[in-house]
């Protein structure tokens, strides 16, 4: 269908895609310490990962994300999707990837640094706001499950992530 065809109009709600990675070895997950020079999540543990660039779909830009911001290569596989509702147009829509334990160790790069943290210990530590909710529906997800959707936006100040 040409572009002409897709019905593409500024009035319509639009996202902005990212990726999210979350790597898991036993029962810990990989999460990555935004660096201190970071605007956003400065200090906080997050998954790794970034904006999809033009050109490249969704897995090949999950892929390219975690070489660069780990050093290393992992089977990912689509375990959700999250709409994020900014209170403006455009959104932010997230696809979360996973994968089972990468071979090699993480390096550090200019977005922060990698921490293996246990599942049950991340509370402990100071993380960007939805990661606990993600992480909880990550944690239990098996590979071939249907991935989760879910939307996520704030009300009276406090944020709020619902799954369909």
């Amino acid at each position: 269908m040409p572009v002409s065809d897709q019905g593409v109009t500024r009035d319509r709600y639009m996202l902005i895609p990212r990726v999210l990675i979350f790597v898991t070895r036993g029962d810990r997950v990989l999460l990555q310490r935004g660096s201190p020079t970071k605007r956003l999540w400065a200090n906080k543990l997050n998954g790794v990962g970034g904006h999809v660039e033009p050109g490249e779909d969704i897995l090949s830009a999950a892929r390219r994300e975690f070489l660069e911001e780990t050093g290393l290569t992992a089977d990912l596989w689509l375990c959700g999707t999250v709409v994020v509702e900014t209170g403006e147009n455009p959104g932010v829509g997230i696809y979360v990837f996973c994968s089972e334990y990468s071979q090699g160790e993480p390096k550090a790069s200019v977005e922060g640094t990698l921490e293996w943290i246990p599942f049950e210990e991340v509370p402990n530590y100071p993380v960007v706001e939805d990661l606990p909710v993600l992480l909880g529906r990550v944690q239990k997800m098996k590979r071939g499950e249907a991935p989760f959707h879910a939307r996520s936006f704030y009300e009276n100040k406090k944020l709020t992530v619902v799954f369909s």
